[in-house]
């Protein structure tokens, strides 16, 4: 049986900004990880652009998730921060799934970091209140790991309730976010899109005056509503969805899908996760007919990908030392233990059917998130980091986000590598010793108000 300092389980983006954190702080890390590539819901879901690292012209997400930003920038594969031209956030983030898997491999590789892919999550050792190490199944069969540390970056707090954590998940009523597919379109002429636009101003959410709707200028299109009701009228599409909505990639003739919603799904059910799977991708076929027939610009469309797995909004959420909520989030909340800040709105989306609710903080306003909800009541030596962590349904339809997971673990790997250094549990970390290394390390956790 191998030991590490940090066992990593799940290299999304918060598992691999928590092992490049702990690796560069001189933990010992491994990051365990069920597909052949790194990235998680950005790469295997193909989740994206990432919203926000910003609130209004502020940018308040900094560290490891801005610099993997700045790098994929450099090599072409980001345009970087775009203003967020539907005017749902302030700014979107575009990127290249494909150059973020490589990239992520080259920072591990940079970092010192172990990794093993193909590895599925068995169950989790525990000794006492203590969670010891994992196991795992691979190709060779099964496979154990002890380490000082062990991250829960699975998503769907795989760890934490094999290790009894106890966990919510969902509404009142046990009923979680749709599912979606993504998937990405190319051979696109925006130009003749922005046209449409301009020609009918009213369908396109935006504060873009007409004149200005250029194919540069569309980084996000939400409405098209006339071509999309009379899609469904005609009985082209019978999507659970309410309006048309897409975004650029870093490429000019291809851009990112997300309307396919699969609803009333048990993402910790493998009946429903493959009914979800089946039903996303016939959605596609779907809307890559609706696209090609109703929508200028798109008579030429291809579609470049798919995602390998649909994207889950929502799945488990672990009970932790601090259970943030919703007034946490819309009053712009501080706590003396910060570790990441965030001013993406509540974005829940309809678990039964269409439509979305959004519930907006005050403009240019933040909200922190305490180390605390990393933190499981009752185990010593696990953290979670990404959308498993402590929060309450409405929270976390906010907290769930890219640049925030990312934040947070990085939060979460930075406290693992300081526990190793000072022989102490995890949970128990001095906060005010660990927010000033993530400050030094880039994070952005100033004041506002």
């Amino acid at each position: 049986m191998r030991e590490f300092d940090l066992l990593v389980v799940g290299g999304g983006n918060a598992g691999c900004a928590a092992a490049l954190a702990a690796a560069r702080h001189g933990a010992r890390t491994l990051v365990i990880e069920r597909y052949g590539f790194l990235g998680g819901t950005a790469t295997a879901a193909m989740v994206g652009p990432w919203m926000t690292f910003h609130a209004g012209s502020e940018r308040v997400v900094g560290g490891i998730a801005q610099e993997i930003v700045e790098r994929l920038v450099r090599r072409g594969g980001s345009p970087g921060h775009l203003h967020d031209a539907s005017e749902y956030v302030p700014t979107i983030t575009p990127f290249d799934p494909e150059m973020h898997k490589a990239l992520l491999f080259e920072m591990m590789r940079e970092a010192g970091v172990e990794l093993l892919l193909h590895a599925w999550f068995l169950e989790a050792h525990v000794e006492g209140d203590r969670v010891t190490g994992v196991s795992v199944a691979t190709v060779n069969g099964t496979r154990s790991y002890r380490a000082r540390v062990v991250i829960d970056a699975t998503a769907d707090a795989l760890v934490a309730a094999s290790a009894g954590v106890v966990t919510h998940q969902g509404d009142e009523r046990g009923r979680v976010q749709p599912a979606s597919l993504m998937f990405r379109l190319s051979h696109v002429d925006l130009s003749k899109t922005a046209t449409y636009v301009r020609m009918h101003p009213d369908q396109m959410r935006t504060s873009l005056k007409a004149h200005a709707r250029t194919a540069s200028a569309l980084t996000a299109v939400a409405g098209l509503y006339d071509l999309w009701h009379d899609a469904q009228r005609d009985g082209l599409v019978d999507i659970p969805r309410e309006l048309v909505s897409f975004f650029i990639s870093p490429y000019p003739d291809e851009v990112t899908v997300n309307m396919t919603r699969v609803t009333d799904v048990d993402p910790l059910d493998p009946d429903d996760l493959t009914r979800a799977e089946i039903e996303a991708r016939l959605q596609v076929m779907q809307l890559l007919r609706f696209f090609r027939e109703r929508v200028p610009g798109f008579e030429h469309a291809r579609i470049a990908a798919t995602g390998a797995q649909v994207g889950i909004r929502e799945s488990r959420r672990i009970v932790g030392r601090y259970t943030l909520d919703a007034q946490d989030i819309l009053e712009g909340r501080t706590f003396d233990d910060a570790v990441a800040r965030s001013a993406y709105p509540i974005d829940l989306h309809n678990p039964s059917g269409s439509g979305t609710t959004t519930y907006r903080l005050p403009p240019g306003a933040t909200y922190e998130i305490p180390f605390r909800c990393l933190v499981p009541a009752a185990r010593e030596q696990l953290l979670v980091a990404g959308r498993c962590i402590s929060t309450t349904h409405e929270a976390l339809a906010s907290t769930r986000l890219t640049p925030t997971v990312m934040t947070l673990g990085q939060a979460a790997g930075t406290a693992a590598a300081f526990a190793n250094e000072r022989r102490v549990c995890v949970g128990d970390v001095d906060t005010n010793e660990l927010r000033a290394r993530l400050v030094a390390d880039g994070v952005d956790l100033r004041r506002t108000h």
